[in-house]
């Protein structure tokens, strides 16, 4: 059944996002947290008597080094693209996750610069300007370790929001990449000049545990797996469809896409090694079902490389990195289920609709656009909902262009036992807060509502 849904504008918040009751953030959190509490253990246990500014401040200089060390370690961990990371917590919580510890290293590592050369300072009774010349050019591994901090603090300013959204997605990319050397610069220094390991044995061979470990995770997850999922692979664009205005879906032809391992749901990372595309990779969500030799990813024109993606010739080939997202039928918990998609949202949403368990009846998908021209992949979406017996929801603006808005009101008057579904939620930020919001005021319960995005 096929409709059109209209409704009065929502009040719009920012959507938390809504763990899962097997997700594993919890442990994890508790882990990382558990980790803080023995770095700041190590250094309480090393820590004297304090005298004088000069202590205070060389030990708060202590301490925040030490933390922006172990930040650093959780800071590349994050990065490393741990599938099971990925699939159980999410891409979009991993990112926040990954924002938010970069965030807590750069403070942490201000900190240290001025706390430790204050009291060093102090200490030696001249001037703090002199006093971090002197540490710079006379100290073991110092110019390493101010090179590491340079170069953390400037990857810290590019990925502030504001500064980033100015900036090429690729020009962000590679700068963000500096953080291994970075982190790799200051890895020396803290062994060479940290009064806690100087004299520790343990405590040094914990750091190298730490850091290999981490270093293990990123030669791995980043390097190996993907070299040889692409050797196993052997992927090729088969064909460029265009599928609504400025949207097109990619036909990528592969060897053994069985054992890809790809769920309805997921997305992969694409670089497409065509001149001027294969600098960078970007995340895209399959938009079919996998198949044995064939898979989809359907593509909207929002900047400079997703424009070039309608212009890929057969043959190109390509690197894929994934699968990825947590957006899958392992959320599910209720019998009931709705799909909410706003523009490309549709890709994840359509593999959902096709294969999802539901009788006759227990599946609606909610598709947001502003014309009828722009519904992607509609006449599949159409076929599916007649095939499977489900609901197909269109809301589209006014004729007059009026944009319409998803309220709680218009979610009951559609479902009336909204409150009982499952609800997966996938598109542009803009859209997802406010279905979020009115998701909420409909009585869905935060741990029901699915949602992941590739913004941050």
């Amino acid at each position: 059944m096929v409709s059109v849904a209209h409704s009065p504008p929502p009040i719009r918040h920012r959507a938390p996002a809504a763990p899962s009751r097997h997700s594993p953030a919890v442990p994890l959190l508790a882990a990382a947290w558990a980790g803080g509490i023995a770095v700041f253990a190590l250094w309480w246990h090393d820590t004297g008597s304090v005298v004088g500014a000069a202590g205070w401040l060389n030990g708060a200089g202590r301490i925040t080094g030490l933390l922006c060390g172990y930040m650093c370690a959780l800071l590349v961990a994050l990065m490393a693209r741990v599938p099971w990371l990925e699939r159980g917590v999410g891409s979009d919580r991993t990112a926040r996750w990954h924002a938010s510890a970069g965030r807590w290293t750069v403070g942490l590592l201000l900190g240290h610069l001025v706390l430790i050369t204050l009291g060093y300072a102090a200490q030696a009774r001249v001037g703090p300007v002199r006093e971090f010349l002197t540490i710079v050019l006379d100290l073991p591994e110092m110019l390493k370790g101010t090179l590491g901090a340079a170069i953390l603090l400037a990857v810290g300013f590019v990925s502030a929001r504001a500064v980033r959204r100015r900036m090429r997605y690729e020009t962000w990319y590679y700068l963000h990449l500096l953080t291994y050397a970075a982190v790799f610069l200051a890895f020396w220094h803290q062994l060479a000049l940290g009064a806690d390991f100087v004299g520790s044995a343990a405590a040094r061979a914990a750091w190298y545990v730490l850091y290999g470990g981490t270093a293990a995770l990123v030669l791995w997850f980043r390097v190996l797996v993907p070299v040889r999922l692409n050797l196993r692979h052997r992927l090729r664009v088969e064909a460029v469809v265009r599928e609504a205005p400025g949207v097109h879906s990619v036909w990528l032809r592969g060897r053994d896409l069985d054992r890809l391992g790809a769920q309805p749901g997921q997305f992969l990372r694409w670089r497409f090694l065509t001149q001027g595309m294969w600098g960078a990779s970007h995340p895209y969500s399959l938009s079919a079902v996998p198949r044995d030799d064939l898979l989809r990813i359907t593509v909207k024109t929002l900047g400079d490389h997703s424009a070039a993606v309608a212009s890929l010739g057969r043959g190109t080939r390509v690197w894929a990195e994934g699968p990825y997202g947590a957006l899958t039928a392992g959320r599910r918990r209720r019998r009931k289920v709705l799909l909410l998609a706003g523009g490309t949202g549709i890709t994840p949403l359509r593999t959902l609709f096709e294969t999802l368990r539901a009788a006759p009846g227990e599946l609606t998908l909610f598709y947001r656009a502003r014309t009828a021209e722009e519904l992607a992949l509609r006449q599949e979406v159409e076929a599916i909902a007649a095939r499977r017996g489900a609901r197909l929801v269109y809301a589209l603006n006014a004729p007059d262009g009026t944009r319409t808005p998803i309220t709680a009101d218009g979610l009951r008057w559609t479902l009336p036992d909204i409150a009982e579904h499952d609800v997966f939620l996938c598109g542009p930020p803009g859209l997802t807060d406010a279905a979020y919001d009115a998701l909420r005021a409909a009585g869905v319960p935060a741990s029901r509502i699915h949602h992941e995005s590739f913004e941050l």
